[in-house]
C-alpha cells in the first residue's frame, strides 16, 4: 500500500518519535483528541492520565494523533503537551493562518490546513516559509463540506461533481506548495459519502504523488461509522492508495484505532486468500497484533461475552503480541470452535474453561467466587504464560 506514493517524514526531532509514510511503508492509523484541552487538564493527576491515556492509544497502534486547534489558547495547550510526550502531534487548523505559525514553535510534528478555510496565498506562503527550515510537513485536508467557494458553486450548480472538486482543491493548494520548493505534504479527501470518498481518491491518486490520508467524514456512531469506513477504506487500501487513515467515529478514539487496526487486517486478510492487494504488499502493513474472536451471545450463554470482552479489549489490543484470542459463551462455540486461537476462554455450564490451541488447561467453577474475578485472573495468569 503506498508504494507509489513519496515519502514523508513527520517527526524524528528533540524527543518526538520518527515516522515514515508513503513509499510503501506501512500504512500508519491516527484518531482525533475528542474534547478541548486546557492548562488545567495538563497538571496534576489530570494530566497524568491524560499522559497515560495517550501511550496506551500509541500501544494500541495509533501512530499519529491529531488535536483541533480553534485558537491561539489552544495552540499554546498542544504546544505544552507535545513537550511532554513522544507520539507524534497533529495541529488541526482552520480559519486563522497564526495559529498555524504559533504551533511551529513548539514540537508538534505535523500541520493541517485546510485551503477551502486558510485564508489566503500569503497567509499560506507565511506558514510554509515558516514549516520549511523546520522540516514540519503538512497535510492538505479537503472536506466536502469547506470547498473553496468557486468550487462550491459549480457543485451546487451540478456542473461539478463533488469528487472532482475535492481533487481540484487539493491540487490548487499543492501547486502553491510545490511552486515554493516545498514537498513534505500529504493530502486528504473526505466526503461523508464512501462512494465520493471512493471517487475522489482515487482520481487523486491516478494524478499526484503526495502520500494520502484516507478516511470518511461524518460517518456517525459506533456501527455506522465503521460500517460506511470500511466500505471506503478497504476497496481503496486494496488498490494501494493510502498512507494513513483515520476511522471517524461519534465514539471513543480508542475504538477508532480499533476499527483501523481491523480494516487493515481485513485488507491482509484478503491479500493472503487471493482477494485484492498482494501478499508482498500485505507483508508491508506491519504487525498483526492481537486478533480477537468472540461469540455474539445467546440462549445457550454460560458466560458473560460481553463482560470479559469490555473488560479486556483495551488490555488486548495495547499488546506486542500477534496471537488470535477467543471469547466464547458456551460450549457449542468453545475450543472445538474456537481451537485455532493460541488463548481462549469459555463457559460451558457452572464452569469456566481457559483453553490454549483448543486444549482445555484450566477450568474454574462457578461456585468458588466470584465468576468474573475468577475469570479475569486465570486469564491472566494464562495470558503472562503465553
Amino acid at each position: 500500500m503506498g508504494g507509489k506514493s513519496r515519502i514523508v517524514k513527520i517527526g524524528g526531532f528533540d524527543h518526538v518519535e520518527s515516522l515514515t509514510l508513503g513509499g510503501g511503508f506501512p500504512v500508519a492509523i491516527q484518531t482525533m483528541w475528542k474534547d478541548r484541552l486546557s492548562f488545567a487538564d495538563l497538571e496534576g493527576a489530570a494530566g497524568e492520565c491524560l499522559v497515560a491515556r495517550i501511550a496506551r492509544l500509541r500501544a494500541m497502534g495509533c501512530g499519529l494523533l491529531r488535536f483541533a486547534v480553534p485558537d491561539l489558547e489552544a495552540a499554546e495547550v498542544l504546544g505544552a503537551l507535545a513537550s511532554a510526550v513522544s507520539l507524534p502531534l497533529v495541529a488541526d487548523i482552520h480559519f486563522d493562518y497564526r495559529i498555524a505559525l504559533r504551533c511551529l514553535d513548539f514540537p508538534i510534528a505535523k500541520l493541517r490546513i485546510n485551503p477551502g478555510n486558510i485564508g489566503s496565498r500569503e497567509k499560506v506562503e507565511k506558514v510554509l516559509a515558516k514549516a520549511a527550515p523546520r522540516g514540519i510537513p503538512l497535510r492538505i485536508g479537503v472536506n466536502a463540506g469547506s470547498l473553496p467557494h468557486d468550487l462550491r458553486r459549480e457543485v451546487d450548480g451540478g456542473g461539478l461533481d463533488l469528487a472532482e472538486a475535492l481533487v481540484r482543491a487539493a491540487e490548487r493548494e499543492a501547486a502553491l506548495f510545490e511552486e515554493m520548493g516545498y514537498d513534505r505534504y500529504l493530502v486528504s479527501l473526505k466526503a461523508s459519502s464512501p462512494a465520493q470518498t471512493l471517487k475522489a481518491n482515487r482520481l487523486l491518486a491516478g494524478r499526484s504523488p503526495a502520500p494520502i490520508h484516507i478516511g470518511v467524514t461524518e460517518a456517525g456512531p459506533l456501527i455506522a461509522g465503521v460500517v460506511r469506513n470500511t466500505a471506503a477504506l478497504h476497496p481503496l487500501l486494496s488498490e494501494g492508495i493510502g498512507d494513513t487513515l483515520r476511522v471517524s467515529l461519534s465514539d471513543t478514539m480508542e475504538h477508532e484505532v480499533i476499527a483501523g487496526r481491523e480494516i487493515l487486517n481485513a485488507v491482509k486478510d484478503s491479500a493472503v486468500s487471493g482477494v485484492g492487494i498482494s501478499d508482498a504488499d500485505a507483508e508491508g502493513e506491519g504487525s498483526r497484533g492481537v486478533v480477537i474472536v468472540s461469540c455474539p451471545r445467546c440462549g445457550r450463554n454460560s458466560f458473560d461475552t460481553h463482560g470479559f470482552t469490555g473488560r479486556w479489549l483495551h488490555r488486548l489490543y495495547a499488546l506486542d503480541k500477534n496471537i488470535t484470542v477467543a471469547v466464547m459463551g458456551c460450549a457449542v462455540n468453545g475450543p472445538g470452535e474456537a481451537r485455532h486461537a493460541d488463548l481462549g476462554i469459555t463457559g460451558s455450564g457452572n464452569r469456566v474453561l481457559i483453553f490454549r490451541r483448543g486444549t482445555v488447561i484450566r477450568t474454574i467453577d462457578a461456585g468458588e467466587g466470584d465468576p468474573a474475578a475468577l475469570a479475569d485472573q486465570a486469564f491472566a495468569e494464562a495470558l503472562e504464560n503465553l
